[in-house]
C-alpha cells in the first residue's frame, strides 16, 4: 500500500508575499539615494539662505554706522522762521486757540546723505504757563523726500495746518517761540531728531485780550 502525503497549498508562503515583506523592511538602493539627495539639497539651501541673511544684516549695520555723526557737522540752514500774522485768538470749547500764519525759509539739503530716505519737518510753538514750564504744540509739518529735486522750504504768509491750542486758557499775554525741528528717517538704522539752534529761535507776544 502506497501512502501519499498531501500538503495544503496555503501552508507555503507565496513568492509575491516574500517580495512584499522584503520591500517594506529594506528600502531599495534607489529610494535611499533619493532620500539622501533631497536631504543634501535642503541642507545646502538652508545654509545659502541664512548666509545671505547674515550678509544682509552685516551690510545694514555698516550702512547705519557709516554716517554716524553726520548730523553734528551738517545741519539744515534756517534763514527765516517768524510769525507773519496772528489771525485770531479765541476761547474755543473752554480752551484758548490761536490761528496764525508765518514765513519760513529753510534749506534742508545738508541733512541728506545716501542713507537718508526722507525728513519729517515740523514747526513747534513753545510757551510757558503757570502750571507747566514748557508747552510744545506742532502747528505745521511737511515731508521732504530724498528724491525731491528741491529740498528748500520757502513760503511767505503760510497758514498753519494745526491750530495752536492750549489745554486751558493760558495763551493770552504769553511769549510764543517758533522753532523748526526735523526727524531723520534713514533707509537702514535708527530714527533720530534735529532742531533749530536756540540762538536762532524767534518769538512773538500774544495779545492780552481775545481777538
Amino acid at each position: 500500500t502506497t501512502v501519499v502525503a498531501l500538503t495544503h497549498p496555503t501552508s507555503l508562503p507565496h513568492p509575491s508575499h516574500q517580495t512584499h515583506h522584503r520591500a517594506i523592511g529594506n528600502p531599495s538602493i534607489q529610494e535611499r539615494t533619493k532620500e539622501r539627495t533631497m536631504h543634501t539639497v535642503w541642507v545646502r539651501l538652508n545654509a545659502v539662505v541664512f548666509f545671505g541673511l547674515t550678509v544682509l544684516l552685516g551690510l545694514s549695520c555698516l550702512a547705519a554706522v557709516s554716517k554716524v555723526g553726520h548730523s553734528i557737522y551738517y545741519k539744515p540752514i534756517v534763514h527765516k522762521l517768524q510769525i507773519n500774522n496772528l489771525r485770531s485768538l479765541k476761547s474755543h470749547g473752554g480752551v484758548d486757540r490761536a490761528l496764525l500764519s508765518f514765513d519760513i525759509h529753510a534749506d534742508m539739503t545738508p541733512a541728506f546723505h545716501w542713507n537718508i530716505k526722507q525728513l519729517f519737518v515740523y514747526v513747534v510753538a513753545s510757551y510757558e504757563t503757570s502750571t507747566k514750564v514748557k508747552n510744545q504744540v506742532v502747528i505745521w509739518d511737511k515731508i521732504v523726500e530724498a528724491t525731491s529735486p528741491k529740498k528748500i522750504i520757502e513760503e511767505t504768509n503760510l497758514f498753519v495746518k494745526y491750530g495752536l491750542v492750549d489745554q486751558g486758557k493760558g495763551l493770552r499775554d504769553k511769549d510764543i517761540q517758533l522753532q523748526l525741528m526735523w526727524d531723520h528717517m534713514p533707509i537702514t538704522g535708527l530714527l533720530y531728531m534735529g532742531e533749530q539752534a536756540e540762538s536762532e529761535v524767534t518769538s512773538f507776544k500774544m495779545p492780552s485780550e481775545y481777538k
